[in-house]
Order: structure tokens, then sequence, then C-alpha cells
């Protein structure tokens, strides 16, 4: 029997901590990361998609234009590029946890003071500093996971907990269908501000520090023992601990890792998939529900063919994660890439036709965020530990441009008069440029960090 496979290898000196992982069968203190990390990233989405679904009533409230919520409804996205680009390194420097509790109060506390905004000018601000703390959030929930995930399952719980995000940006619309008409829009960012303030002092509590960064930087054996012991004994009788990518990467620098020779092709190229994927998500996001109701929907029912999009992600994010893990993992999220950019043409041609939109909007959102939320499983697999919350979060950031984009053009092409027909056919770009530049990074940059 191999030396790394023998139970009493952790007596004799060192442990391998990815090799450990992955001889284990999933623990409960595995399963309740997998939560933790599931109940940030699903606040998140609530909180992402808010001002989608508040739209229509606070036009209506106070009185502006629909071309005039721009500002507001890509507000949050600039916050969130920032919080993004800046945590990741942060995270990769001081640890994962400590920057996910910081960034889960922050877009807690935002949340809910933009609650009581008197005017537009406060609600850009506010929601803007919602953003830092929900752009900090996902990427290192997802670095976190990823982590204390063994390799055979990393992209299924990787991509089972991101699809907490659609959860709650659905969860979010049908909330929102029966919370606005009963109290106004104010009561969803109330609801969005109170749930993430708590669930941060939980993950003080409870939420551990990944032990392959506690092994990265030096930390005492001791730490990294308290960590891992929960997982299985060999971690509580080992003396020592090793990642692999310590002994291939030798840099501190986490830029210097992402741009290197073997990291930069993959890299520019996984921006280049996030950030078309996200012009795609944010424009249906934002203008979805307004776009129904000048189709002629109701405020409920725009709400909830809304809802239904984010939805779709839920539905088909396990699939992603499970055929990622057995096939080619490019050719699963460029596939999906494509059949989002059809299903959102073939609903731009149904106008009219509630029940059929509805059917279309539900599989155009299977396919659009089934693709975005296995992109963050796709990054985590693609960097090591030292460079990972920086890779993934720096893909994140610069994707959030792509938000900004959809958001903004929907404003734009709504302003100059386009159709509901026109502006879903125009997402057929966007869709086929994500699917070529993911086809190209598997050829050109396809091997996962040991």
């Amino acid at each position: 029997m191999p030396l790394a496979d023998h139970p009493a290898t952790a007596t004799v000196g060192t442990l391998d901590v990815q090799q450990f992982i992955n001889r284990q069968a999933l623990s409960a203190y595995q399963w309740r990361i997998v939560a933790l990390c599931f109940l940030i990233v699903f606040l998140d989405g609530l909180d992402t998609a808010a001002m989608g679904f508040i739209a229509p009533a606070l036009s209506v409230e106070w009185g502006i234009p629909r071309a005039s919520l721009g500002p507001v409804m890509s507000a949050a996205l600039g916050g969130m590029v920032f919080g993004a680009l800046g945590s990741g390194p942060l995270a990769d420097r001081f640890g994962r946890k400590g920057v996910l509790v910081v960034a889960t109060f922050i877009f807690g506390g935002f949340s809910l003071l933009s609650a009581f905004s008197a005017n537009l000018e406060q609600l850009v601000i506010l929601r803007f500093l919602t953003g830092l703390g929900l752009g900090a959030a996902m990427p290192n929930a997802t670095t976190l996971l990823s982590e204390y995930t063994p390799e055979r399952l990393k992209s299924l719980l990787v991509t089972s907990m991101f699809c907490g995000f659609n959860l709650g940006m659905a969860g979010g619309g049908f909330v929102s269908a029966w919370m606005i008409p009963a109290y106004g829009w104010h009561s969803l960012l109330v609801l969005g501000g109170v749930l993430p303030l708590a669930l941060a002092v939980v993950l003080l509590l409870w939420l551990p520090e990944s032990a392959r960064y506690l092994v990265v930087h030096g930390k005492s054996a001791e730490r990294i023992r308290r960590v891992l012991a929960p997982i299985g004994r060999e971690a509580a009788e080992a003396r020592h601990f090793v990642v692999p990518e310590q002994k291939s990467v030798k840099t501190g620098n986490v830029f210097a890792v992402i741009f290197n020779r073997n990291y930069s092709a993959g890299t520019l190229l996984l921006w280049l998939t996030y950030f078309m994927g996200l012009v795609i998500v944010y424009l249906l996001t934002s203008w979805l529900p307004t776009l129904m109701r000048d189709a002629g929907a109701s405020l409920e029912q725009a709400a909830l063919i809304g809802a239904l999009f984010q939805f779709g992600g839920v539905l088909s994010a396990v699939f992603v994660g499970w055929a990622m893990d057995r096939f080619n993992p490019h050719k699963v999220i460029g596939l999906f890439y494509v059949l989002a950019g059809i299903f959102a043409y073939c609903v731009g041609q149904s106008l009219g036709q509630v029940a059929l939109v509805a059917t279309l909007v539900l599989v155009a959102g299977m396919c659009i965020n089934g693709a975005q939320s296995a992109m963050p499983s796709l990054a985590a697999r693609y960097y090591p530990t030292h460079g990972r919350a920086t890779g993934v979060s720096w893909m994140l950031g610069i994707g959030r441009f792509g938000a900004i984009t959809g958001a903004w053009m929907g404003a734009t092409l709504l302003g100059l008069g386009w159709t509901f027909t026109q502006v879903l056919t125009a997402l057929l770009l966007p869709a086929g440029l994500a699917a070529l530049a993911v086809l190209i990074k598997g050829v050109v940059s396809h091997a996962d960090a040991t």
C-alpha cells in the first residue's frame, strides 16, 4: 500500500492537506461549511437583485422616469467591482474568514440603511457601499469552500453553493411580489439588511479559516490541526502539513501568480467569459420585470417571471457541477452559453404569450445562470492556493463591468426606443463571445492547479 494511502501516514510526520481531504467522506463539519457559504451567497443574491424588483414601485412613488434609474440600478454593481478586486488580495494575505465576516456586515448594514433613503442621490451612494460588501463576499465564499472539498466533488459542491446566488435573486422576486404591494419597496431592503447582519455573527462563531491558507502562510501546526481534525483522525495526529503547490509556485506576489506565463492567458479568457455572461444576466435581471410590464403583464406577473429567470439557475447549477466533474468543463460551460443566447432570442419572439414566455425565461435562466454558476468553480480549480482568492475575485470583479454594462445597456436601449424583441435579440452577441472565450481557454490553458 502506498504511503500516502496508509491510515497511519500522519503519525510519521507530514500530511498533504488536499490528499487528506480527498481520501475522506464528506463530514458534518464540511457540510456546515457548505451550508454557511451557501447562506452567504444566497443573501448576496437577494441584495444584488433587490433594485430590479423595487424599480417599478420606486419609479412610481418618487415620480422618476425609468431611463433615469440607470445610476441606482448599477450603483451596487460599481461597488461590487471594487469590493471584489480589493477583497481577493486581502483574503490571500490575511485569510478568507475575516474578509467574509466583514463583507457580510458591510452589505447587511448598508442595505438596511438604503431602506431609509430620502432621495435618489442617497440611495445611489448607499447602494454603492452595499456593493462593496456584496463584491467581497461571493469570491471568498467560493475560495473557502473549494479549499475544503475533495477533488472528486469540487465542481459539484461549489456550483451547488453558487446556485444560492440564483436562489437568493429568485427569492427576492417571489418575496417582492407580495411584500412590495403590502409594505412598500423599503421592506425588501430591510429584509436584505437584517438577515446578513445576523448571519455575520454566525460566521464569526462557526466558520473556520481555510486550512490550505494556514499551511501556505506558515501558521502553527496546532492551529491547522484544530481546523482539520473534525474531518478525520489523521489530521489530529499529524505533526507537519503541506499543500502540493508549495513545491511548484514560489512567488508570494499574488498578481505575479495569476499573470505568470502559466496562468496569464487563462486569466484573461476567464475575465472575458464572465464579463459577457454578466452582460446577459444583469440586463435581464435589471430590466426583465420592466420589459414585461411594457408588454402588458401585471406587476405581480412581471415580478414572478423575473424570479423564474433566477430560479432556472437553481435547477441547472447542480447538473452543471456534476457534468464538470465528469466531462470537459470548458465544453460543458460553452454549450450552456450557446443555449442561453438561443433561448433569450426565443423569449423575444414570444411576446404576448405569457405562459410560453414564462417557460422560455425559465429555460434561458437555467442556461445562462447555470453557466455563470460554474465559472467561479472553474477559476477556483485553475489557480493555486496563495493566488486563488485573487484569481477568483478578480474574475468576478472584472466581470462586474459586464454587469454594469448590462444594466446600463438596458437603460440605453430602452431610451432609444428599442422593443422587447430587439433587446433580447441583441443578447446573441455576448452569449456567443462568452462561449468562444471559454472554449479557447480550454484549448490554450486547460490544466487545474495541483
